[in-house]
């Protein structure tokens, strides 16, 4: 039954909610401090790292050997290493707040104008040359520069970097040095082999020659030992009362004169064949590189007899200019110095086959210790891209068929096996001048020495 009366609330338990609310307010702040805990731990951790990383950069440019400097849009210095600290500024300063112009030697072809351009063109540096003042006066650099932004892209400054041109020069030096003696290697090694396949082709042909050129030698130079005896044979018959009745066929026959040329015809024979004789043993030594002792002889002699040989077989008339001291004395081999000359004499004729006054030049003379040899044609010279090829082996200029290109190869291997040193170049006038030079011989063993003058 309904009394009217509005039913009562049970009572709430205050203390129970509000340890509720303590409670909900402290997993909050433990929540809250947890993330703070692992951001601190966060935070240190990259702190840590980008310490690191500041303190390899900053040994990374001390350790630079290289000048580095790091302005602002206004070209003043904000930052540098301890290279460019020790170059330019005096001991116990800095150069830090220092503009750009005054590091610029005023001998210097860039300024301090062109990196502001550079700077306002928004492009870099490349490899440009600036000449700076440093406590050693002014030098000059090879310098790069990187243009600087900051967070919103904006232009904050320029870093540029500059080495000693100095010792980029000593490494381009370097480098250079290098490369020549690798394809100085390279030349070596291929003229080693051409001197194993030159070698055995000489050996083959050597041998065929020897047996042919020694069965001539040796017969003509029997023949000459009987000569004297057909001579005075004839001279007794030619002595007796009936030899009138063969003075018709005699004049017919030119006997006489086939007599009187006998001796020198044979002559020539033996030389000849002796000359070829030499011409194979140079092969040989050539190709084997041995060097065997020699004799002394006169170096004048040799290059008059050279010359004669070769001029006596020219098909035209060449003038010929001869400036010979005599006596000069080496020491070495005859025979295969006199082949050199003929080589270059040789050489010199067929580079003045087009010319239509050919004149030759043959000097030798005593240069203090050394005797030099020296021949110049008035030809068309010697091409530049011939120039590091003439002393190889194989190599020739000449038609097919009119050089093997081992004359001057030959030539170069018997000048150095007597310790001497070979020269070609371009004369003046034109034409090619070879020259080399041997060492005098010097009675008492020590170094030849020329008299005093007056």
């Amino acid at each position: 039954m309904l009394t009217g009366k509005a039913p009562q609330p049970e009572p709430v338990n205050a203390s129970a909610e509000g340890e509720q609310i303590w409670l909900n307010v402290i997993g909050k702040m433990e929540e809250t401090w947890g993330q703070l805990i692992g951001q601190q731990v966060e935070l240190e951790r990259k702190n840590a790292a980008l310490e690191e990383a500041h303190a390899f950069m900053a040994s990374v440019f001390e350790s630079m050997s290289d000048v580095l400097v790091a302005c602002d849009t206004a070209l003043r210095i904000v930052r540098t290493n301890t290279a460019a600290e020790k170059l330019f500024a005096p001991e116990g300063q800095s150069i830090v707040g220092v503009r750009l112009e005054d590091l610029i030697a005023s001998s210097s072809g860039l300024k301090a104008e062109d990196v502001a351009s550079s700077m306002t063109r928004r492009q870099g540096l490349e490899d440009r040359e600036f000449q700076f003042s440093t406590t050693s006066g002014a030098l000059p650099f090879a310098v790069n520069g990187t243009l600087l932004y900051d967070r919103r892209q904006r232009l904050s400054g320029i870093v540029l970097l500059g080495r000693p041109l100095g010792e980029v020069r000593r490494a381009y030096s370097e480098l250079d040095q290098a490369h020549r003696n690798l394809k100085a290697a390279h030349v070596q090694l291929v003229q080693a082999e051409k001197m194993a396949s030159l070698g055995r082709l000489v050996a083959g042909v050597a041998h065929e020659l020897n047996n042919p050129i020694s069965f001539v030698y040796g017969n003509a130079y029997t023949l000459k030992r009987f000569v004297p005896r057909l001579v005075a044979y004839l001279e007794h018959i030619h002595a007796q009362p009936g030899a009138a009745l063969f003075a018709q066929e005699r004049q017919a026959l030119r006997v006489d004169m086939v007599v009187s040329e006998l001796g020198g015809t044979l002559d020539g024979i033996v030389e000849g064949a002796e000359r070829v004789r030499d011409i194979v043993a140079d092969l040989r030594r050539f190709s084997s590189d041995r060097r065997s002792a020699g004799a002394v002889f006169d170096m004048a002699g040799v290059v008059r007899t050279g010359l004669e040989w070769v001029l006596a077989s020219a098909d035209r008339i060449v003038e010929t200019r001869m400036d010979v001291e005599e006596p000069l004395e080496v020491e070495g081999h005859a025979g295969r110095m006199q082949q050199v000359v003929m080589n270059l004499v040789q050489n010199a004729l067929d580079a003045m086959e087009d010319v239509p006054h050919p004149v030759l030049c043959v000097t030798a003379k005593r240069d203090g210790v050394r005797v030099r040899v020296q021949i110049a044609d008035n030809g068309s010279g010697i091409p530049p891209d011939v120039a590091g090829h003439i002393f190889d082996p194989f190599f020739t200029t000449k038609p097919v068929g009119k050089g093997t290109g081992l004359g001057l190869a030959i030539c170069y291997g018997t000048v150095s096996d007597h310790g001497g040193q070979f020269t070609v170049r371009n004369g003046a006038q034109g034409g090619a001048v070879v020259a080399f030079d041997l060492p005098a011989f010097a009675p008492d063993g020590g170094p030849a020495v020329l008299p005093e003058e007056g």
